[in-house]
């Protein structure tokens, strides 16, 4: 448990340290911010495969391939109804931003912000549905991998925040935020499948199902709409490979 907890924490704390780089290098340019969310994406879509769909097939008994097609749908899907639902947070901002230039874009701002917390809560459940398998090294891969993507999203929520107007500490709160949801999420991850093993099958799908979706839906066309699309691709292929060879190292 102390090292789900840790895990939970430096998932978490990614995004932290993702946006504590956006202040720093407040102006990122599209591409470079394309690159680095592209590598994020392979990244993770390796994780997917490799930490979640392929062992809810092991794990799945004669039926693994019925379970693991089942949760894959039901996490997309559950993911997409989320997206839906995503609500209008203008309060978050707090007065300072209602006279602010960039207050017309505050809304879609937020909105932004706000999808991106809700995806974290999949993506921490999937860190925390991982442990469950009992392989730590696969575990602590997707995990890895997990906190990976978070660093460029933390980076990029920083800049649309302040051109808002949002003051720095109140950005740096609600960044801070996201990641504590991912923190949250871990945990549940872990306690549910903790709780009822039998559901570990399902449990890997869904979760593998949620970052198929996110990756599919959202990072890969960002990545590619401001024209660098040559240079995101590569950047998954690289991502993908890097997590393809530490898992073939951890065998």
């Amino acid at each position: 448990m102390k090292l789900v907890l840790l895990t939970a924490l430096g998932v978490g704390g990614a995004t932290v340290c993702g946006a504590l780089i956006g202040f720093a290098f407040k102006t990122i340019s599209h591409k470079f911010s394309d690159i680095v969310l592209a590598f994020a994406a392979g990244v993770m879509l390796a994780a997917a495969i490799l930490g979640l769909v392929l062992p809810s097939l092991e794990y799945g008994g004669d039926l693994g391939i019925v379970v693991t097609i089942a949760g894959i749908f039901t996490g997309a899907v559950c993911l997409n109804l989320i997206d839906r639902l995503v609500p209008h947070l203008h309060r978050l901002a707090g007065g300072e931003a209602e006279t602010h230039p960039g207050a017309a874009n505050l809304d879609k701002v937020l909105l932004f912000v706000t999808a991106i917390a809700i995806h974290n809560l999949p993506e921490g459940i999937a860190a925390g549905v991982s442990f469950g398998s009992d392989n730590q090294a696969e575990a602590l891969l997707i995990a890895g991998g997990i906190a990976l993507q978070n660093i460029p999203e933390g980076m990029v929520i920083i800049a649309p925040m302040l051109a808002a107007g949002i003051s720095a500490r109140r950005t740096l709160i609600i960044a801070a935020a996201t990641g504590l949801v991912e923190v949250v999420g871990t945990l549940l991850g872990y306690l549910a499948v903790s709780a009822a093993s039998a559901i570990l099958p399902f449990a890997l799908a869904f979760a593998g199902g949620t970052m198929l979706y996110v990756i599919s839906d959202e990072m890969i066309p960002e990545t590619h709409a401001h024209g660098a699309q040559n240079g995101a691709t590569y950047a998954l292929l690289v991502g993908f490979c890097i997590m393809l060879l530490s898992d073939a190292l951890l065998a």
